[in-house]
């Protein structure tokens, strides 16, 4: 739910995702010899057994459904072909994806490019991100995550003061 100023009093506004559909939380998971993860069983039913894998940020790698994959990219559907950053952002996400789907019991295996790209040793992360996972090397996201912590203040202020995200007002 939003908190908008409407003039009056603060208003009510609806919030786009139903809590219901959203992913959120961490689950630690290990990566077995044959390269496969075992997928947290409270993301698999948000997401499904037909998933993407891909590239993130921060040396991370996304998770995530093909529809939701379409929703991720809107910023940059329908740009003109001379529009780098959207060329770039699609070649980022797209050229290192892959179609992956679970096993009966809840693992898929993560191709060796990805594994490579964000450093993942046995031991690894998974943290939902509202519509997509996040997976992290479990050291590499405790050292990033303690980063965050220290930093959150002025990050969020940065959000607040962001004027493509409206007024600033309190949300």
């Amino acid at each position: 739910m939003y908190l908008v100023q409407s003039g009056k009093k603060w208003d009510n506004i609806s919030f786009e995702l139903d809590q219901a559909d959203m992913l959120i939380g961490r689950s630690d998971s290990k990566i077995d010899e044959k390269n496969r993860i075992s997928f947290p069983k409270k993301f698999r039913k948000e997401l499904g057994d037909n998933l993407i894998v891909t590239q993130g940020f921060e040396g991370s790698l996304i998770v995530i459904s093909k529809d939701q994959l379409k929703l991720l990219l809107e910023g940059t559907e329908g740009k003109p072909i001379i529009d780098k950053a959207a060329r770039e952002t699609e070649r980022f996400l797209l050229g290192s994806a892959e179609e992956v789907k679970l096993d009966d019991k809840g693992r898929f295996i993560i191709p060796e490019h990805l594994r490579k790209y964000a450093n993942l040793s046995q031991e690894v992360s998974c943290l939902g991100i509202i519509r997509y996972v996040q997976i992290w090397d479990k050291k590499q996201w405790e050292e990033h995550n303690k980063e965050l912590i220290e930093n959150i203040e002025p990050i969020t202020e940065k959000l607040s003061d962001d004027p493509s995200r409206g007024s600033g007002q309190a949300k």
